[in-house]
């Protein structure tokens, strides 16, 4: 299963490409009314995911009979890498095999491929239709063990419905974690039943910015939602039937000026009136962070405690990133604060409170994670760091022993547009194609082997500060993300060596799979009219981006 994918087989668009795929036979391989399907020990989920949502788009039964010769036969195979699988279609039965339930989850979604974009629908669109298969065998296993996607709900909130249907996005990708970013100055999203006012207050805001920061616009309407504690543990449960990890993001010192507004006692009460302040209504770097003291800790450790029976993640993210340290430089109390702890300055500050949920986590058998800023001061071993400024963050950290996850903005920052001209609707950032993300590699030249070994998978953001609708989301996501999916998942060559004319190919039948799951994903000529936002001011940044 190592080495560069080897898809021999011209008509087999798999995408993420597998790394392994041969042509049995000839002929073809039928599913009908007769097709029955077996799960064997420890695959049950899976065979209940299958008959469900193939069952509702080929109209077939797939009755449980496991000594019917037309059959789907589901197996744990340990010699198989944990996440891989082998997928065999000729003969009878047809057999979907994994190193675990994952793999053979895995498995399946590739079997939903070979059926064809109408196995992505709801429902069949002709009863009596035939359901067939090239006699081949796929084998399988993904480079990565996290392959992500980032969420901000925080300041556009997606509701609970939205989550969902991205996690079955996430799936038929083979992406296997959500990063769930939950809090910020423009909104908290979780329910915290200690705290109801987080709810009651931070979790909406009178009216939103639209466009970049610098636009003139305001939509002048209350923007909000939150997720009660029942939503995130169906969301968290949903997303374990796929074989997905939710990784929720509470950030702390600063992008806290929401939680500030509901519980004014947290902020800096010594510099400015923290009860003036409201749930921030526009975009940027936000000066009213959390005050370093006990109070704002017990705080805190209230919130995760929460967060950790909701959530059974080994990582929590505590983000990290963006602490202005103006309102700690005038005030007393953080003054007073460094003094007594014998720090440096702010931001040994930062490091102090930061390592602070760092041991409070470790305590509980959970591992901090944070953005690359965390690794100011030092860490505990068991932190992980998110490499979001470049790729420098992640190359110090994995050099410092850390767990790494690459995501560097000018690579894999989604919401920067796809292309240029005036066309592209609200752009932000830099340029990045298809083609710019498929010739992304998560391990920068440079790392021995051992440091590149600390690289744990890669992640692809989404912030929707400009998204306000899951429409908009769609667009900035696809079909970038299909390509990304392939980046974590497959074993591709050196980025210039990658073969994207057949990426391309693949994504021909691809677009039409997305076409069935309903996304509103960008088309290859450029936006659709509806898509464009003409007269909302973006941030377009010229040039290539530095490749730091």
């Amino acid at each position: 299963m190592n080495g560069t994918p080897h898809v021999p087989e011209s008509g087999v668009a798999l995408i993420p490409a597998p790394g392994h795929v041969v042509r049995n036979a000839p002929g073809r391989t039928r599913l009908d009314g007769e097709t029955a399907l077996e799960a064997g020990p420890g695959t049950e989920g899976v065979a209940r995911w299958l008959r469900a949502t193939l069952g509702a788009a080929t109209g077939l039964p797939f009755p449980d009979a496991p000594d019917r010769a037309h059959r789907i036969a589901l197996s744990i195979e340990p010699e198989l890498p944990p996440e891989g699988y082998r997928v065999v279609t000729d003969g009878r039965p047809l057999r979907i095999q994994g190193g675990s339930a994952a793999g053979v989850f895995w498995g399946a979604q590739t079997l939903r491929q070979l059926l064809g974009p109408d196995a992505f629908r709801r429902a069949p669109l002709r009863p009596d239709r035939d359901w067939d298969l090239p006699e081949i065998t796929v084998e399988d296993s993904p480079r990565f063990v996290w392959r992500g996607l980032l969420l901000d709900v925080a300041r556009h909130f997606m509701p609970k419905e939205g989550v969902l249907r991205y996690l079955d996005l996430m799936a038929a990708h083979k992406l296997n974690v959500l990063h769930f970013h939950l809090t910020d100055d423009q909104g908290w999203r979780i329910e915290i039943e200690r705290y109801p006012k987080l709810t009651e207050i931070a979790s909406w805001r009178p009216r939103t910015k639209f466009g970049h920061r610098a636009s003139p616009l305001w939509e002048e309407k209350p923007h909000g939602g939150y997720y009660t504690q029942d939503d995130i543990r169906e969301i968290v449960a949903y997303a374990a039937e796929r074989h997905i990890t939710v990784v929720p993001e509470i950030d702390v010192p600063g992008h806290s000026q929401a939680a500030i507004a509901a519980y004014p006692e947290l902020g800096n009460t010594d510099v400015i009136d923290t009860t003036a302040l409201s749930v921030w209504d526009t975009w940027g770097v936000n000066s009213n962070v959390l005050a370093p003291t006990d109070t704002t800790l017990r705080f805190y450790e209230g919130v995760f405690g929460e967060v950790l029976e909701l959530f059974p993640s080994p990582f929590i993210h505590i983000g990290g990133d963006e602490c202005p340290k103006d309102q700690w430089r005038a005030s007393p109390a953080a003054q007073a604060r460094i003094a007594e702890l014998g720090l440096a300055g702010e931001d040994d500050l930062q490091s102090w409170f930061i390592r602070h949920f760092d041991a409070w986590l470790s305590v509980r058998g959970r591992r901090l994670i944070g953005w690359d800023e965390i690794l100011e001061g030092g860490l505990a071993p068991g932190a992980a760091v998110s490499s979001w400024r470049g790729y420098a963050g992640g190359i110090a950290a994995a050099r410092a022993g850390h767990d790494v996850i690459m995501c560097p903005e000018q690579y894999v920052y989604l919401d920067h547009r796809q292309a240029p001209g005036e066309d592209e609707p609200v752009p932000i950032g830099f340029v990045r194609t298809l083609e710019d993300v498929y010739r992304f590699d998560p391990v920068p030249a440079g790392l021995t082997a051992a440091e590149a070994e600390r690289v744990l998978g890669t992640q692809a953001n989404v912030w929707t500060e400009v998204l306000e609708d899951t429409a908009r989301v769609d667009y900035q996501a696809f079909p970038r993300l299909a390509a990304f999916a392939e980046v974590a998942w497959s074993r591709l060559p050196a980025p210039a060596e990658r073969d994207f004319a057949d990426f391309e190919r693949r994504m021909a039948a691809h677009y039409r799979r997305l076409d069935a799951l309903g996304v509103a994903y960008r088309p290859p000529a450029g936006p659709r009219p509806w898509q464009r936002r003409p007269g909302v001011l973006g941030r377009p940044i010229e040039g290539p981006p530095p490749n730091r």
